[in-house]
């Protein structure tokens, strides 16, 4: 019994940012993300009587430790809601730079999670698939759909109201993403541990949580009339605040560096030259742009230019799930 899937990763324009229940992955709100087609893992999963144990490749190479673990954890959740007692290989191809901020693990699980459910016999529509994702990693859940995806909170303890909805398909707006490459080492502070630490301690997170409503509901608005410079305001300072979190913790951390800050600065330089582009940054110093189809070549070369930028990477709107 195999499969192959591959899922993209996503970036989120309002971030999730802190959890309700730490087992089930539910978070403490709504969020809201584009796919990106330049970022993707590719999955195959083959469940088989005579494997005696699991194994999980990454790039080739056998995994141990944490990485081994999280996905084992997922696999059992599979077998359990597939009532099926089998090992299974895992092998992952990752074209993403994992832990250094690019949401690896929300194209990892969400591959996961398609190649996993499909290969042992269940069949989940992209609701139910959304859902079982999460539990792997909850940006994960997002990555299910191309182009636009909300990830609903829900209210319920079991979570079974929370998961991505589609907001708007991959051909409906051409926006456009450089990822700016600062580094590629892994983070101190992991997105898991830093959320829980903002969550627990942090004197801003009250007021974080304030203002993700009016947030959200400015972004779909923009999203409705393809107003990108509301999009891309909202979406900047939705970053801004998720970071200050971090700042509030205690003890206190950012996921910023030098060269982070002077990215920020390069892409608001641009909007003074009267080019629209804005920044979004998730739990690691790489930066995101966002950008319109006609001003890609000067936006490139500007943050190639940026001392520190090591890479600049252009995407645009990627697709759903897809099995090979």
């Amino acid at each position: 019994m195999e499969a192959t899937a591959r899922a993209h990763t996503n970036i989120a324009l309002i971030k999730y940012w802190g959890k309700r229940n730490e087992s089930l992955i539910l978070p403490t709100n709504n969020s809201l993300s584009l796919t990106l087609d330049g970022f993707f893992t590719t999955t195959t999963v083959n469940f088989h009587e005579d494997y005696s144990k699991d194994t999980f490749l990454l790039d080739g190479q056998e995994e141990t430790g944490e990485a081994y673990n999280r996905v084992i954890g997922f696999l059992d959740l599979i077998r359990r809601q597939a009532g099926k007692n089998i090992h299974a290989k895992v092998e992952s191809m990752n074209d993403v730079p994992t832990a250094a901020g690019f949401a690896s693990s929300a194209s990892g699980f969400a591959a996961l999670a398609a190649a996993g459910s499909k290969a042992i016999g269940m069949e989940l529509d992209d609701q139910e698939l959304s859902r079982l994702t999460r539990q792997g990693s909850g940006s994960a859940c997002r990555s299910i759909y191309g182009g636009f995806a909300e990830w609903q909170m829900g209210e319920r303890e079991d979570g079974l109201d929370s998961h991505a909805v589609p907001i708007a398909p991959q051909s409906y707006w051409d926006v456009r993403v450089a990822a700016v490459v600062l580094t590629a080492t892994k983070k101190k502070v992991l997105s898991r541990e830093g959320m829980k630490r903002t969550v627990e301690t942090s004197a801003f997170y009250d007021g974080w949580l304030k203002g993700i409503p009016a947030d959200l509901k400015g972004i779909k608005q923009a999203i409705q009339e393809k107003d990108f410079e509301m999009l891309g305001a909202i979406a900047e300072s939705n970053c801004q605040k998720m970071h200050a979190t971090t700042l509030g913790a205690y003890p206190p951390f950012t996921y910023w560096q030098d060269s982070t800050m002077r990215v920020m600065q390069t892409v608001q330089e641009l909007r003074e030259q009267g080019i629209p582009a804005y920044f979004t940054i998730d739990a690691g110093p790489n930066v995101k742009v966002l950008f319109l189809p006609e001003d890609e070549e000067k936006v490139k070369e500007t943050l190639e230019a940026v001392p520190g930028v090591t890479d600049v990477i252009l995407s645009k709107p990627g697709s759903g799930i897809t099995y090979l």
